[in-house]
């Protein structure tokens, strides 16, 4: 029913940026919060950013809380991650997720129903 593709994940080096993006389907993008989730390999998938419906709060892992930043536009079905100052520690599969309306706990993975296919962050040291 929602299909969400990820883009702009990539080979950078340490202390540089990126830019995730989340291409969402349907009519109704503005009823879903929207999260990203990251799995490195051989561990598990943790959570890294969230964002209510109107972009009006936002949620964040300690780990990246001051170096990432999620947004959303609205009007193009979009869903943001903007990395900065990368570390190797995030290196991993970069996941979109989303569900309708609010969940009890942004933070958690099994809040989130939909999930896009992942796009790789490498960050070398």
């Amino acid at each position: 029913q929602v299909q969400l593709v990820e883009s702009g994940g990539g080979l950078v080096q340490t202390g540089d940026s990126l830019r995730l993006s989340c291409a969402a389907s349907g009519r109704t993008f503005n009823q879903y919060t929207m999260g990203w989730f990251r799995q490195a390999p051989g561990k598990e998938r943790d959570f890294v950013a969230a964002i209510r419906r109107s972009g009006d709060s936002t949620y964040y892992a300690d780990s990246v809380k001051g170096r990432f930043t999620i947004s959303r536009d609205n009007t193009k079905n979009t869903v943001y991650l903007q990395m900065n100052n990368l570390e190797p520690a995030d290196t991993a599969v970069y996941y979109c997720a989303s569900r309708l309306l609010n969940p009890r706990n942004y933070g958690v993975d099994y809040e989130y129903v939909y999930w896009g296919q992942g796009t790789q962050v490498t960050v070398s040291s």
